[in-house]
C-alpha cells in the first residue's frame, strides 16, 4: 500500500528541515515539500533524498492546493522575519490552514506561540509570538479530522547567528540583555528537535488528544545558564544586564525583541501553560530533546 502523504510548508528552512529529516527518519509516511523555488540547491538536495518538491508559495493561495492536494497531513510554519510573511502572518498562516482544509487534509499541526498580548493585557507587543497564536483560533474551528498544535522553543541555533556574542560597550564579547540574567525562564532547544515531536504527532494518530499543544524544549535556561555552559567550553564572554531604556538605545528600532525578553522575565518563553504543554510533548518523545550542553559542545566547540 502506497505510504500517506505529508505536506511540509516551509521544509527548506530550519524548522521544517528538522520536521523533514524526522519524518524521512520514522519512514511512516510520503514527504512533499512545497518551496517557492524548486530549482534551489536546498530544494535539490530534498528531491535527492527522495522527497517530492512542489512548487507552492504562502503569498499565493492559489498555488497552496498543489501543496495540499492527496495529502493525509500537513505541517505548517511561517516565517516572521521574512520581509514578505512577518506583517501579514496572521493572514497567510489563516489562508494556508484554510487552503488545507479544502484540500482535504485529515491532520494539520500548525506551528504557534503564545499570544504575548493577550497574555500581557496588551502591555507587551512581541508580533513574530502572537502573529502565530492569532492564527490558532483558525485551526481549531476549520473542521479538520484531527488538530495539533506545536511550540517551537527559542532555538539554540541563534547562538550561532542572531544572538552570536557581540562586542559588550564596556569591552570584551557577549549579550547585553534587558532583563535579569539569572532568571531561568527561557525555554531553548535544537530546532531539529520539534520535528521529532511533528513526526510523533502524526504517527500517533487517536492516542494523541485532538488539539493537544506541544512545547518542544531541551530545558528551561537563564543567561547565566548559557553563560556558564559556554566558559567551561573555553569561552571568554560576559553578559550585562541594562534597563530597557538603555536596551532601546543601543539597540534602536529593536523594540519588538526588547519586550520578548521582558515579556520572558515576566511569563517564561512558553508562557502560564507551560508544564501542560511541555509535558506532552516528552510524553510523546520518551527520548527526550536535545540539552544546552549537549547542543553546545557539537556546535560551539571547546577553546583550549
Amino acid at each position: 500500500m502506497a505510504k500517506r502523504i505529508i505536506s511540509v510548508i516551509g521544509g527548506t528552512g530550519l524548522q521544517g528541515g528538522g520536521v523533514v529529516n524526522a519524518l524521512l527518519a520514522h519512514g511512516e509516511f510520503k514527504v512533499r515539500v512545497a518551496t517557492r523555488n524548486p530549482a534551489s540547491d536546498a530544494a535539490r538536495a530534498l528531491a535527492a533524498r527522495d522527497v517530492e518538491v512542489v512548487h507552492a508559495d504562502l503569498l499565493d493561495r492559489v498555488s497552496l492546493v498543489t501543496a495540499f492536494k492527496g495529502a493525509y497531513g500537513a505541517f505548517v510554519v511561517t516565517d516572521s522575519w521574512d520581509p514578505t510573511q512577518g506583517a501579514r502572518e496572521e493572514e497567510i498562516g489563516a489562508a494556508a490552514v484554510r487552503a488545507a482544509r479544502g484540500a482535504g487534509v485529515e491532520h494539520l499541526i500548525w506551528s504557534t506561540l503564545p499570544d504575548v498580548e493577550k497574555l500581557t493585557g496588551g502591555r507587551r507587543k512581541v508580533l513574530h509570538f502572537s502573529g502565530k497564536a492569532h492564527v490558532d483560533d483558525v485551526v481549531r474551528s476549520a473542521g479538520f479530522a484531527r488538530h495539533t498544535f506545536v511550540q517551537a522553543p527559542m532555538y539554540f541555533q541563534n547562538f550561532l547567528s542572531v544572538l552570536a556574542p557581540q562586542p559588550l560597550p564596556g569591552g570584551g564579547r557577549g549579550w547585553t540583555v534587558p532583563m535579569d540574567p539569572r532568571k531561568r525562564v527561557i525555554h531553548a532547544g535544537d530546532v531539529g528537535d520539534v520535528g521529532k515531536a511533528v513526526a510523533a504527532a502524526f504517527s500517533a494518530r487517536g492516542r494523541l488528544p485532538d488539539g493537544s499543544v506541544l512545547a518542544v524544549c531541551g530545558g528551561i535556561y537563564s543567561w547565566n545558564d548559557f553563560l556558564l555552559t559556554l566558559r567551561a567550553l573555553g569561552h571568554n564572554l560576559e553578559i550585562v544586564s541594562v534597563s530597557a531604556e538603555a536596551y532601546d538605545r543601543l539597540f534602536p528600532g529593536h523594540p519588538e525583541i526588547r519586550e520578548m525578553f521582558q515579556y520572558f522575565e515576566e511569563l517564561t518563553y512558553f508562557g502560564p501553560q507551560r508544564e501542560a504543554h511541555i509535558a506532552a510533548a516528552n510524553a510523546l518523545v520518551p527520548s527526550g530533546f536535545t540539552t544546552f550542553d549537549e547542543w553546545a559542545r557539537s556546535h560551539m566547540k571547546p577553546i583550549s
